[in-house]
């Protein structure tokens, strides 16, 4: 068994800082951190806790080899030249399953694909043998693998999650155009929200960024309602998965703080109640039937943290910009509060009648969002 490990986790551009702190909070070293990805160097537990933990990340990639390729015959050279022994065990079934080429000579996707593989075969041929047809066994465990080119420097993986990371297991049912427990997640880490801080999504769909954000409360794993397709390799000790997974159970702290989501969609709602339940974690949230435009509140310093609905989910643009109106002149009345919202409508701050304090640029694939921040003044401190 290997004791360390190369990782790389793919991320949104814009969330790269976001998902390092989150490896060096897991212990973990980091390597490099790039546009969409962050490389780090781990221990043997690592792709484990790195699958159980990572909250805004949208894999976790293992790292087999690295190199450059102007040309298909290079790169079959380079693919053929890596130990496949160490990575994949005597019949693994091995995809080509994710293909990605940005400022590189070489860019047919197809044809990276069918390189990659027969330059795995060949060399597994080498290490394990065939049968009397030339044939490899591929009846095992699934390892997937993923060929990363970027400027002719090209960078082969092993998939350890499966299912991306944003799949934590409580969103069976969805509104339209929901948006990823990743991205929701991340919202929550760009602001000083902490339990005990009202907080409120009055447009919250399907729930995701207040499961998310109760599921930090309580420090509950993304990864602990899942599987991960790693879990079934023989090269990872079953142990050190129940370990993990035990870990992560031990951890959850039972915090008293309650949080707040409306809709005016009454079936969003329902939908919302019940990936909270799924998610365990519907004792800290309140879910209710109401119009953004009437939320107010006596609360003092809460925090409003929301995705707007646009586009799949409003039927023109006038709708839009009235929503966004509504939203200003509803923020309006809450002078202590802070609002954070994003959004792919480039009018927003227009619409909203004030310019944000922050604004950070995320790509939502290639969709182009802004997450716009607009923080209040911070409670005055307790004497004792």
């Amino acid at each position: 068994m290997m004791t360390n490990y190369t990782l790389v986790a793919p991320c949104f551009f814009g969330l790269e800082k976001i998902v390092a702190r989150e490896v060096t909070s897991l212990g973990f070293e980091i390597i490099k951190t790039e546009d969409g990805r962050v490389t780090f160097r781990t221990n043997t537990d690592g792709i484990a806790k790195a699958n159980m933990w990572l909250r805004t990340a949208e894999r976790v990639l293992w790292q087999v080899a690295e190199f450059e390729a102007y040309t298909f015959e290079e790169l079959f050279q380079g693919v053929k030249s890596i130990d496949w022994q160490k990575y994949l065990p005597e019949g693994a079934y091995f995809p080509i399953s994710k293909v990605s080429s940005v400022r590189s000579e070489l860019f047919s996707k197809r044809d990276i694909q069918s390189i990659t593989k027969k330059a795995i075969v060949e060399k597994i041929k080498l290490q394990y043998g065939s049968d009397e047809y030339g044939m490899i066994r591929e009846d095992g465990e699934t390892m997937p693998v993923f060929v990363f080119i970027h400027k002719n420097r090209v960078t082969i993986s092993i998939d350890t999650s499966g299912d991306a990371l944003h799949k934590r297991g409580y969103r069976e049912i969805a509104t339209a155009a929901p948006i990823r427990e990743t991205l929701a997640s991340a919202m929550l880490a760009l602001t000083p929200w902490r339990p005990g801080r009202p907080l409120v999504d009055p447009m919250c769909g399907s729930g995701t960024i207040l499961i998310e954000a109760a599921m930090r409360g309580i420090n509950m794993a993304p990864g602990m309602n899942r599987e991960f397709i790693s879990e079934s390799w023989r090269i990872i000790d079953k142990a050190i998965w129940r370990q993990v997974r035990k870990e992560a159970y031990d951890q959850i702290v039972d915090q008293d703080f309650k949080i707040y989501g409306s809709d005016i969609d009454s079936e969003a709602v329902e939908i919302a109640r019940e990936n909270a339940e799924i998610a365990g974690v519907a004792d800290y949230i309140e879910f209710s039937v109401a119009d953004m435009a009437d939320f107010t509140s006596q609360d003092q310093y809460g925090f409003i943290i929301t995705n707007p609905p646009y586009g799949e989910r409003l039927e023109d643009e006038v709708s839009v910009e009235r929503l966004y109106a509504q939203m200003g002149r509803m923020f309006k009345k809450l002078p202590t509060w802070s609002l954070y919202a994003i959004t792919s409508y480039e009018d927003f701050e227009y619409c909203f009648k004030r310019p944000a304090e922050r604004k950070r640029k995320i790509y939502n694939g290639m969709l182009r969002s802004d997450y716009y921040q607009y923080p209040g003044p911070k409670p005055p401190k307790i004497k004792n």
